[in-house]
């Protein structure tokens, strides 16, 4: 199975940018395809984005699209979140998942990390 473990949380204004990564270990990510969730406090775990295993098919959440870009780098072993325009609302806890099809639903990724905060000020 595979392991992961996110970084490049932080706190930021509105309208910075960040950029998140996922490292895999333990397999190669190019079996999986991909998924980012987050959760706010007080609120249910929510679909971000997705991507399929080769990065050819991505997919976002409405509020994310236009903001947010989804890629990975198979021969690196590592996924990746870009951040743009952030807003208030976008604080949460950031979590990568795995696969082995691609959803927008968490229970089809067994396989996720302990995630990263995101704060945004206003």
């Amino acid at each position: 199975q595979v392991q992961l473990v996110e970084s490049g949380g932080g706190l930021v204004q509105t309208g910075d940018s960040l950029r998140l990564s996922c490292a895999a270990s333990g397999r190669s990510l190019s079996d999986y395809a991909m998924g980012w969730f987050r959760q706010a406090p007080g609120k249910d775990r929510e679909f971000v984005a997705n991507i399929n295993w080769n990065g050819a098919v991505t997919a976002y959440a409405d509020s994310m699209k236009g903001r947010f870009t989804i890629s990975r780098d198979n021969a690196k072993n590592m996924g990746y979140l870009q951040m743009n325009n952030l807003k208030p609302e976008d604080t949460a806890e950031y979590y990568c998942a795995a696969g082995l099809r691609v959803s927008s639903v968490l229970s089809e990724f067994p396989y996720r990390g302990q995630g990263t905060q995101v704060t945004v000020s206003s």
